[in-house]
C-alpha cells in the first residue's frame, strides 16, 4: 500500500513522545485530532501500532518492527530537504535562528534590527530556547550557543568568550551588606530549576550546596536576572550584561567562574546558501567580541 509521509511523521512523533498529549504540540495538532488520525492510520494498516495505557502509549510488536524503517524515511526526507534548500540561491526567504533567552533578550535585538535594515527581503524566525535545537532536523538553520555542537554535519565557529560574574542590586547591598567570600553562603542566591549549572559551579568552588540553598529557582535566565534587579538576591551572568545597569554591582570577584564561549553553528550544506550566508556572516561580525 502507498503510505502517506504525514502518517509516518505521526507514527514517529507518537513513538518518540510516548503519548498523544506530548506529541500533539510537536505536530501542531489538537489531541483529539491526533487521536483520530492514529485510529485512521492503524485501520488503514490493518494492525495496531500502539498499546494504550494510563501512562500514555507504547509500541506493539508491529510498531516496533516499523520504527527503524520509519526513521530511515525521516532521514531521507531530511536529506532531500537539505539538498533542495542548498540549491536555493534566492536572498528572499526565511532564516530560522535559535539562541538562549539571555542572548535573545538583551543582545540580539539591535543586531537583528541592523540585519532587517540591510536585508529587508530576509525574514527571521527567532527560536528562544536554552535547549540544543536540532539543526540536522531543521529545527533551526543557525544557532548561537554557549556549547560546541558535536554533530558531524554541522560547522561551528567560536566567536568569543564572555567573562561571567556575580551581580547584586544596590538595594540588596544596602539591605544585606556587600557580599564577601567569608559570608558567601549567608547571602540570598538565585538559581536554576532543572539545570544543575549553579550546583556544579558551587561544587567546583569548594562550596557544595543543596538545591534548597537557592530561594528562587527558575530555568529562564531572564527571569532570574530580573529577579536580581528587583533586589531578591545574587545572580550570575555575563559581565557585559551587568555593566549596562548602573544600579548593579559586580561582587565576589574572587569566585572562580569560567567564561562562556559563544559558538555560531549552521548545517554544513546550508551555510553557503545566500540568505543564510549573509545572516551567518553578520552574526559572526556582530558577536566576534563580547558586547
Amino acid at each position: 500500500m502507498a503510505l502517506d509521509w504525514s502518517h509516518v511523521q505521526i507514527f514517529l512523533a507518537l513513538a518518540e513522545a510516548g503519548s498523544l498529549n506530548r506529541a500533539a504540540p510537536q505536530l501542531g495538532l489538537s489531541q483529539p485530532t491526533l487521536g483520530r488520525q492514529l485510529v485512521a492510520l492503524e485501520e488503514s494498516l490493518g494492525q495496531a501500532l500502539f498499546e494504550r495505557h494510563s501512562r500514555g502509549l507504547s509500541l506493539t510488536e508491529a510498531g516496533q518492527a516499523l520504527l527503524p524503517a520509519a526513521r530511515r524515511m525521516r532521514e531521507g526526507a531530511q536529506e532531500l530537504a537539505l539538498a533542495l534548500a542548498a540549491r536555493d540561491q534566492s536572498l528572499a526567504g526565511t532564516v530560522r535562528l535559535t539562541a538562549s533567552d539571555t542572548v535573545s533578550t538583551y543582545f540580539l535585538p539591535p543586531v537583528l534590527h541592523a540585519l532587517r535594515q540591510r536585508y529587508p527581503e530576509v525574514q527571521i524566525e527567532l527560536v528562544v530556547s536554552n535547549e540544543q535545537e536540532d539543526l540536522q532536523q531543521r529545527s533551526a538553520d543557525i544557532a548561537l550557543r554557549m556549547v560546541r555542537p558535536e554533530q558531524e554535519m554541522l560547522v561551528a565557529r567560536k566567536l568569543s568568550e564572555w567573562p561571567v560574574g556575580v551581580f547584586a542590586h544596590r538595594d540588596y547591598i544596602a539591605r544585606r551588606g556587600l557580599p564577601q567570600m567569608a559570608n558567601v553562603l549567608e547571602h540570598d542566591w538565585l538559581g536554576y530549576d532543572r539545570s544543575d549549572r549553579m550546583l556544579r559551579g558551587f561544587a567546583a568552588a569548594g562550596m557544595p550546596v543543596p538545591v534548597s540553598f537557592f530561594g528562587l529557582r527558575c530555568d529562564n535566565q531572564v527571569v532570574v536576572w530580573e529577579a536580581m534587579r528587583a533586589g531578591m538576591g545574587l545572580a550570575v551572568s555575563a559581565v557585559a550584561l551587568g555593566e549596562r545597569d548602573p544600579a548593579l554591582q559586580q561582587v565576589l570577584h574572587e569566585l572562580p567562574i569560567e567564561p562562556l564561549p559563544l559558538w555560531l553553528t549552521a548545517h554544513r550544506e546550508l551555510r553557503d546558501t545566500p540568505r543564510l550566508r549573509v545572516i551567518y556572516d553578520a552574526l559572526a561580525q556582530a558577536f566576534a567580541r563580547p558586547f
